[in-house]
């Protein structure tokens, strides 16, 4: 049988970590100070399984078959998913993002590529959340390597990471957020264009922009759309606040589906975090929250998704003037951590239930 406390109590290191939200950070410190080092926490002591060589079934007959690992080790199987929008405007950021995150959490390939499920809709965030969250977790196990999970040690588990991304452009002379440019050569445009577009020229028969609208929810619509959002010394953050909304309903739409998507064997770790894009200069990221699933208890940190409680200024960071989000008056460390109960589904569930 199952034993959940060990796992819980790698749960409570990672819950005990600092999180910073809402500041415009440069990518690799927020891959690293928050992604990275949170996930981290959960895999102390154990043996983790992420290459497909170790998930080879004994006896062997070639070399490359005889990788296979101790399923009677305490053992985490590791896999990621993530999504972000697919404009051409994001340059390298897809590629550090690989290289710091992906290359500790998804399953390697018997060639030694990362296979992370990685999803492009356009606008970011998520098509739907029941759906990422279904397919990642029946990808992670099929039914041979769940029984010798399963079976091989009680206190081994699965372990489901997310990030759900977003993005803005920043045209950095100007200081104007939701346009930038791709070079120097090349005239300012919207980004990200699917949520300046639903926003400005919305088309009720624009799947994007019915989708991008249903994740805003009506009356966050109306305000973005009609009124708009400033910062306290005037600069418009319209775009910022939409998208961050994108990016914050796909991590608590993922993360609600995953209650009953999981059983009581996975663990999700889930982020939601916006790209800013800047002409001639590494992009920035402004992480916005993370959540975590795991024995009946989904946990919820960061900014919400009302669009009237949304505020922000411009401050001096690193010798560059960079945007620091509020929600409700609350910025940085200071979100208090949510709790949601649930019902634990029972396992082993088959790797695809729906088959």
């Amino acid at each position: 049988m199952f034993d959940p406390s060990a796992a819980r109590t790698r749960l409570e290191r990672l819950w005990k970590l600092e999180a910073h939200f809402g500041m415009e950070r440069g990518s690799t410190r927020v891959f690293l100070d928050e992604i990275v080092s949170d996930r981290m926490q959960l895999l102390g002591g154990l043996q983790v399984l992420r290459d497909e060589l170790q998930f080879s079934i004994p006896p062997a007959s070639l070399d490359r078959e005889a990788c296979f690992a101790d399923f009677t080790q305490p053992s985490v199987i590791t896999t990621l998913a993530y999504t972000n929008c697919g404009d051409r405007i994001h340059h390298g950021e897809t590629e550090n993002y690989q290289r710091v995150v992906a290359s500790r959490f998804a399953t390697i390939s018997e060639v030694g590529t990362l296979k992370p499920e990685a999803f492009h809709p356009t606008g970011g965030g998520t098509d739907d959340g029941a759906t990422l969250a279904h397919v990642t977790w029946a990808h992670a196990l099929d039914e041979p390597l769940m029984k010798r999970t399963y079976e091989g040690n009680a206190q081994s588990f699965v372990m489901c990471a997310f990030d759900l991304k977003t993005h803005v452009g920043r045209d950095l002379e100007a200081e104007v957020y939701g346009k930038t440019r791709e070079s120097k050569w090349r005239e300012a445009r919207a980004a990200c264009g699917a949520v300046v577009g639903a926003l400005s020229h919305y088309n009720p028969s624009n799947d994007v922009h019915r989708r991008i609208r249903n994740d805003l929810g009506d009356a966050n619509f109306a305000l973005l759309s009609e009124k708009g959002v400033k910062t306290s010394d005037g600069i418009d953050i319209t775009a910022v606040v939409a998208a961050a909304i994108v990016a914050i309903h796909g991590m608590l739409e993922t993360a609600r589906a995953l209650r009953t998507e999981m059983d009581e064997r996975g663990l999700s770790h889930i982020t939601a975090s916006l790209t800013v894009n800047r002409p001639g200069m590494p992009d920035t990221i402004l992480y916005l929250a993370r959540a975590t699933v795991f024995d009946g208890e989904l946990r919820t940190q960061g900014f919400g998704v009302d669009a009237a409680k949304f505020g922000g200024e411009m401050v001096e960071h690193r010798g560059e003037r960079r945007l620091r989000l509020t929600y409700d008056g609350v910025a940085g460390a200071d979100f208090p951590i949510c709790e949601e109960k649930y019902a634990v589904r029972k396992g082993p569930v088959p790797a695809d239930p729906y088959a």
